[in-house]
């Protein structure tokens, strides 16, 4: 069965890996992740990615929207957008049909804005 269309303010936060947290596999999900803590492995959700300020991620994400404030080392597959906050270093890649990266950001890698992503 196909599963209504939902707006960004519709994202339910199914989990949190909490600051002093860490986690290391593959967490597949519908809805919201919330990473405050350490996690490494691969993130997948047909919803929303957050990485908190003091989140520290070592991770491939697959997601509809990913907003990064903390640290990301890997790659950023986003069919929605990818927002970038001032706190946030990335180390990777960005695919995604839309990009906002604030002043402040360290990014090292390359980005490849497209539509069909």
């Amino acid at each position: 069965m196909a599963q209504p269309h939902r707006t960004e303010d519709e994202f339910v936060v199914n989990s949190i890996i909490g600051e002093g947290a860490e986690f290391t596999g593959e967490f597949r999900l519908s809805g919201l992740i919330r990473i405050d803590g350490i996690f490494k492995g691969l993130i997948v959700t047909d919803g929303k990615v957050l990485v908190g300020k003091s989140g520290v991620v070592d991770t491939d994400i697959r997601a509809k929207v990913v907003v990064a404030g903390g640290e990301v080392r890997g790659n950023i597959y986003a069919t929605e957008r990818v927002t970038l906050l001032s706190s946030c270093r990335l180390t990777g890649d960005i695919v995604t049909p839309r990009l906002i990266i604030e002043e402040g950001v360290v990014f090292q890698g390359s980005c490849t804005i497209n539509p069909r992503t």
